[in-house]
């Protein structure tokens, strides 16, 4: 991604091919969407409002498919709040870089903030000193238009298009999947998901609920931050680390900001 050294009036432009990539990729989950929320019961003008008020592929199928199976609205509720807690760890990550922003100008990204834009924005923060949080919240509603959009697609054209709802299922796996492969850009992180993967089915036996996918979320988190953490301390120097080359891959990640001022 290049460095935007662009006029203003121009710069939502240089932050529109930033987003694009997100865009096109948010067309067709979003059409998805508004054709099972659809099939699940809700008009098109509802589905356009879910899409803009929970803005969350996760959290939309599992209210597709929790209303399909006649589930209690407290249910839905607290099933989809725990679902996007994980929104607060990322805001955290992100805040060191808000701090001389101002509060509403903080509120307006924070609203709009998911899985797909936060990683844009987290690269964008770390690798470009001009990015701000004016150019973060056009990421996220570039994004967010996008999506809304292919819902609302979704929902006016679901009359006419007979849909299996046992789909919703593989559909919510096969975004999550998706969402992992396009974080694998280091061999630590592919360590992380296969022992969530071991230790999720793991807990799951064990616990008899979704609990056990929590519980095995923070051991895997706890593991790789240990093992970054170790290797990181043990070799300073990353060209003469074996396993830091291996698991870090140091040479195939951009320079973030501060790694840039430290090497000057």
């Amino acid at each position: 991604m290049a460095t935007h050294h662009v006029n203003p009036e121009k710069r939502w432009l240089s932050v529109l091919g930033d987003a694009m990539p997100l865009c096109l990729s948010y067309a067709p989950i979003g059409l998805a969407c508004g054709i099972l929320l659809h099939a699940a019961g809700f008009n098109f003008i509802m589905t356009f409002l879910v899409s803009i008020l929970v803005y969350s592929g996760g959290g939309q199928f599992i209210l597709a498919s929790l209303l399909v199976a006649n589930a209690p609205v407290s249910t839905i509720f607290l099933t989809i709040f725990f679902l996007e807690l994980r929104y607060a760890l990322l805001g955290t990550s992100l805040s060191k870089y808000l701090r001389n922003d101002k509060p509403w100008d903080v509120f307006k990204f924070a609203f709009s903030l998911n899985d797909e834009n936060y990683a844009i924005n987290y690269l964008k923060y770390a690798t470009d000193k001009q990015w701000t949080v004016k150019d973060a919240t056009m990421v996220e509603h570039f994004a967010l238009a996008s999506w809304a959009g292919g819902n609302l697609v979704g929902a006016l054209v679901g009359s006419t298009i007979t849909i299996d709802l046992e789909i919703i299922k593989f559909a919510l796996t096969a975004m999550f999947l998706y969402m992992i492969v396009m974080q694998v850009r280091k061999r630590i992180t592919l360590l992380v998901c296969l022992v969530s993967a071991v230790t999720s089915i793991y807990f799951l036996m064990l616990t008899k609920s979704t609990i056990g996918l929590i519980i095995s979320t923070l051991l895997a988190s706890l593991v790789g931050f240990m093992i970054e953490d170790y290797l990181r301390r043990k070799h300073t120097n990353l060209k003469d680390a074996w396993l830091m080359r291996e698991f870090l891959r140091p040479s195939s990640l951009r320079k973030t900001v501060e790694e840039k001022q430290t090497s000057k």
